[in-house]
């Protein structure tokens, strides 16, 4: 039986690669006020960033429902609400499909990467129960790194963790977060953005030699300085560059910027 790989659109994976590889990627819902789109389906991530410059309210975004997923399920043969929603409809497609849910604890790339992987294994034949396990090893050897020009959005998105400590003594200042167990972590403080950048450079530096290294970033038209770092570090050719969609977008704000990379296995 030909095994098929379903994410939802928080994976951030440009989409002529989910195309190559099959994956099917399930939408989340993306609110400006009383307006709502599916993301990908009804709004692009060019869109999006055209339409949070504009908008006087910052957006909202909500999980799938169990019958988005349960639809995706039945037609292949992240993250909290979504996970719990996935789990419901391969409950409900039991007796026709078997499903097994995968917590990758990761969003944005750091997600994409382990759906692309997994993709990979299940076009050279792999079984269903040897790509999940292999995917779950995966999520705890991803690692993802970020930073935001601003906290706000993920502050009012709920999403802030314990990056919160960061709040009321910015100023000037670039945090860095890490994403650990699926809770935004604070990893450093960093004066200026482009301190922020290089010690993006320095973690993937530090973690050499790293599998599977994807740049992502929210519209920042700085993020070739970055690259041209991890280039000296990893291939360019080896490195997948990606934006973050409206989704992600939605909790990084504007000009965020990341790397995302997976440590060999110990």
């Amino acid at each position: 039986m030909t095994v098929k790989v379903v994410t939802d659109s928080a994976c951030d994976l440009p989409q002529e690669l989910a195309d190559e590889l099959g994956i099917t990627i399930v939408p989340l819902t993306v609110r400006f006020g009383e307006e709502e789109f599916l993301d990908r389906r009804d709004l692009t991530a060019a869109e999006f960033w055209a339409r949070c410059d504009a908008s006087p309210t910052l957006p909202e975004t909500a999980a799938p429902s169990p019958g988005a997923f349960e639809a995706a399920f039945r037609l292949s043969g992240g993250l909290s609400a979504t996970l719990q929603a996935a789990q419901v409809a391969a409950d409900a497609v039991s007796d026709v499909i078997r499903v097994r849910t995968v917590d990758s604890q990761q969003a944005s790339a750091a997600l994409g990467v382990i759906a692309l992987n997994a993709a990979r294994w299940a076009a050279t034949g792999g079984k269903v129960d040897e790509i999940a396990d292999g995917a779950e090893d995966e999520a705890r050897r991803t690692r993802l790194y970020a930073t935001f020009d601003t906290l706000e959005y993920l502050r009012k998105g709920g999403r802030i963790g314990r990056a919160q400590a960061f709040l009321g003594s910015m100023l000037s200042m670039k945090p860095v977060i890490e994403l650990v167990d699926g809770v935004v972590e604070p990893e450093s403080r960093q004066r200026t953005r482009g301190r922020s950048i290089q010690h993006l450079a320095a973690k993937v530096r530090e973690a050499m030699p790293v599998e599977h290294l994807l740049l992502l970033h929210a519209d920042a038209p700085d993020h070739e300085e970055l690259l041209g770092m991890i280039s000296e570090l990893v291939p360019r050719d080896d490195i997948i560059v990606t934006k973050i969609g409206a989704v992600i977008g939605t909790h990084a704000g504007p000009r965020a910027m990341g790397v995302a990379f997976q440590v060999p296995p110990s």
